[in-house]
């Protein structure tokens, strides 16, 4: 319950808890809320107890930790392979994904290039266009490019 709690923090809660209570009542708090945590306790476990007698034997592997929506999303698609997620896991290599993607922002090719459908070699005269180069000038009759986000 309290695992990421450090031994600092553990000594000012003690130094806040002798000044607010003082030494003398502090041993008194101390068993109130142990009492009530004990108590807290108790009446959790036997609500889960009542829940499992009225849902009956069909749920007797009910679990109340599958309520979590992080346990029952990893128990439900992470430990039941029925729509084969293992091998789309394994064969997803996110590093490689993510250096493609930023070579292709940064304009570095990372696979060569592919050759056009009419099978002539590309030379420099023929290249195809910068799409992601600004152009300057517009030639006469040609229209600006459409913008959706300047509308």
């Amino acid at each position: 319950m309290f695992n990421d709690i450090g031994p600092l923090e553990i000594v000012t809660l003690v130094v806040l808890a002798v000044i607010v209570f003082g030494p003398d009542k502090l041993p008194k708090v101390i068993q109130d809320v142990t009492r009530t945590i004990r108590k807290i306790r108790e009446f959790s476990e036997s609500a889960k107890q009542d829940i499992r007698t009225e849902l009956g034997p069909e749920f007797k592997d009910f679990d109340f930790e599958d309520l979590n929506p992080k346990t029952f999303v990893r128990k439900q698609l992470m430990d039941n392979d029925d729509l084969g997620l293992k091998e789309i896991r394994s064969s997803f290599d996110l590093k490689k994904e993510i250096s493609e993607v930023a070579d292709a922002v940064q304009g570095k090719e990372s696979a060569p290039a592919i050759a056009p459908a009419n099978g002539s070699p590309t030379n420099g005269a023929e290249a195809a266009p910068d799409l992601l180069k600004k152009r300057v000038n517009l030639d006469t009759d040609e229209r600006p490019p459409f913008d959706s986000d300047a509308t």
